[in-house]
Formats: C-alpha cells, structure tokens, sequence
C-alpha cells in the first residue's frame, strides 16, 4: 500500500555517480538530479522519506572505484540515512507507515541461507549494500528491505541519529567481536574520525577505558571531550608502540584494538603494542591493504587478530538502544547535498573530525 499524497508527490533530488568508463573501477563524476519519479517498493520492501543521511568513508571509495568490490553504475550513494516510512508492499506487516527507520549499508540478504540463519545476514552471499550494488540514501527516497530496515523509535532526533546506521553500528559491532570487558583498556585507532568518535562513547558505555590514537590537536579535544582516557598523536609520539603501552595503565598494552584507519600503517603496528592473549579487530578498509604480524610472537603470546564487518539486526538494535538512552552524542556537521563534493575532500585531506551528515532536502 502506498502512504497517503505520497502519489502527489511528483518528483525527489539525489546524487549519482557514474563511472567515468564502464570497463573499469576508475574515478566517478557525480552530478544532482531532480524531478525523477518516486520509486515504487517491491512486496517486501518500504520506501522511505529520507531526511537526514550520514557521509562514510564508504561513500568515498565508491566514488573512487577502490575496491575490489564491483558497485552499481550509475550509482546513488549513501547508507546512513534516516526518515520516515511513506510506503510498504503487501507482505510488509511489522513495519507501518509514518514510522521512522533508517536505511543501512547491509540493504537486505536472503534470510534462508547458512549465514542469515546463525544471524550473519552481512556474510550472505546474497546480500545487496545500499549505496554501493543497490541505490542508496544520498535522495530524497528510498527503497530498502523490510526485514533489514532500522527501527528508529520516535522520540529520536533523526539528523542526529543517521550516522549511528553505520558508523555507531560497525564499532559496537566490533567492541563486542573484541571480547573485551568492563574494566580493560581497548586502544582506538583513527579515533578522531567519524568512526573513532563513536567508539570512544560506546567503549566508555560498555565499561571500558577508550586510548584515542590519531593526529593533530583538533583531533585531541574531540577525543577528550568524547572521554578518552587518554589521546596519543602519531604525529608527534617518537614511540607509538611504547606509548600506547604505558596509557595501559600496567605497561602491558591494551586488552583490544580497534584499527579504524584508512591506510596501511597503523594495521602493521597493533600487534607490537596488543597486550599477550590480546585482541585486535580489524574494521577500516583502506584500498589494497594488507595486515601482518610475526607468526612466533602471535602463537606464544596467543594473540588474536580478526575482522570485524558490519552488525547484525539485533546489533543495530541495540545500538540505537545506546543512542536512545543519551550515551552516544558524536559531534556532527549538517550539509546540503551539493556541499557533498567539499566533504570528500576533507575526507582525502584527513581533516574531519567527527561526522558530516547531509540534509537531502538542500
């Protein structure tokens, strides 16, 4: 059933990138439209009235064609955006029209298959990922999977809460992988970016002492007003590995870390600075990257390095359970959509602190 006037509506405004040549992954050119047909959900879909859609780091590499990941072209980026449902199909039962969701990366899976079942829906080989092999929410409407959309309660800020859809998702996702508890030290790497500001307050929330790693000072206060125990800039430290280590209170360096980093570096350091029966989950993806550790250090000190994707519907759940209560609070800067060019470019400079979230309706 289509929402009431939503037929009125006559047309919506997004971004579209397009490959500048179809046989290859190179740059993309991105340019508005406007005026384009409200799409229509399939049966067991919901379109929602995207108001407010958060900018990752994601969204950067599907402009530069990076990974090894083939995407849709021409592509509408984005995959934190948030709004309000205006149309469901006909199977669609436990999501109504007029609530509010949120559109994720992990668009839908197929639900029946080994991984869907044991709750891995983002390993399912059938999976389709919004702004990336489906459109996403960088538009004024979405389509998206019911059984995959977030439940956002109503008493949420949706401008606020877009950038939990992904950012917030992915590290309480991965503080859970890191097997860290209350009262342990977790080292965060590119904590003063999008990602790492909600680290910072998740692993403050589920009890543990967040060590910030980044660079510059702008990066320091929103890591120390994030609660940091404590902030090291690889800029200046003349001794990452030792430093990190002496911020654990003990000498014996963290229980966990959390490498959030776009480049390859900080991925070959972790396992210098890890604590012994330690923890280091992999999550930033920098385009052809590799992690390595000495293989003699990493059996006799049992270190355990892993990869950490997006999380599951009870992850998001739960997530935005945080946000709900007031425990998250990561700054953010709102946009228009026209301005998402500058923020890709800050994004390359590895200027921005905290997150840009884009209002569709400018």
């Amino acid at each position: 059933m289509l929402a009431p006037l939503s037929h009125r509506i006559h047309g919506k405004r997004h971004l579209q990138l397009y490959r500048s040549s179809p046989k290859n992954n190179g740059p993309k050119s991105w340019r508005i439209r406007e005026a384009i047909p409200v799409p229509k959900p399939g049966p067991d879909e919901v379109l929602v009235n995207i108001k407010y859609s958060g900018v990752c780091h994601t969204d950067l590499h599907a402009v530069k064609g990076d990974w090894p990941l083939p995407s849709k072209m021409p592509l509408v980026g984005g995959h934190e955006g948030a709004g309000i449902v205006v149309a469901r199909g006909s199977l669609v039962k436990d999501v109504e029209i007029g609530d509010y969701a949120g559109i994720k990366w992990l668009n839908g899976s197929c639900l029946t298959c080994v991984q869907c079942r044991q709750s891995n829906e983002s390993l399912c080989g059938d999976a389709t990922l919004s702004g990336y092999t489906v459109d996403g929410s960088f538009q004024q409407y979405a389509i998206g999977k019911a059984a995959h959309v977030a439940r956002i309660p109503k008493d949420c800020d949706l401008e606020a809460i877009a950038p939990i859809l992904c950012a917030g998702l992915t590290v309480y996702k991965a503080l859970k992988e890191s097997g860290a508890r209350p009262g342990q030290h977790v080292a965060i790497v590119g904590a003063g970016g999008g990602l790492g500001s909600f680290a910072i307050q998740y692993a403050k929330a589920m009890g543990l002492h967040p060590i910030a790693i980044d660079g510059g000072e702008d990066k320091r206060r929103v890591c120390t007003e994030l609660g940091a125990q404590s902030y090291i800039d690889f800029t200046t430290s003349e001794d990452i590995v030792g430093d990190v280590k002496g911020a654990s209170g003990d000498g014996l360096g963290p229980n966990a870390v959390l490498l959030l980093a776009v480049s390859e570096k900080p991925f070959q350091q972790a396992s210098q600075y890890i604590r012994s029966k330690g923890t280091i989950v992999c999550v930033g993806l920098p385009a052809n990257a590799f992690i390595k550790a000495p293989v003699f250090d990493t059996v006799v000190r049992e270190v355990n390095i892993k990869g950490s994707y997006v999380g599951n519907r009870q992850d998001t759940a739960e997530a935005i359970d945080f946000f709900r209560r007031g425990l998250i609070k990561a700054p953010y800067k709102v946009v228009g959509l026209s301005e998402l060019q500058s923020v890709y470019d800050l994004m390359l400079e590895g200027k921005i602190a905290g997150r840009y979230v884009v209002d569709t309706s400018r």
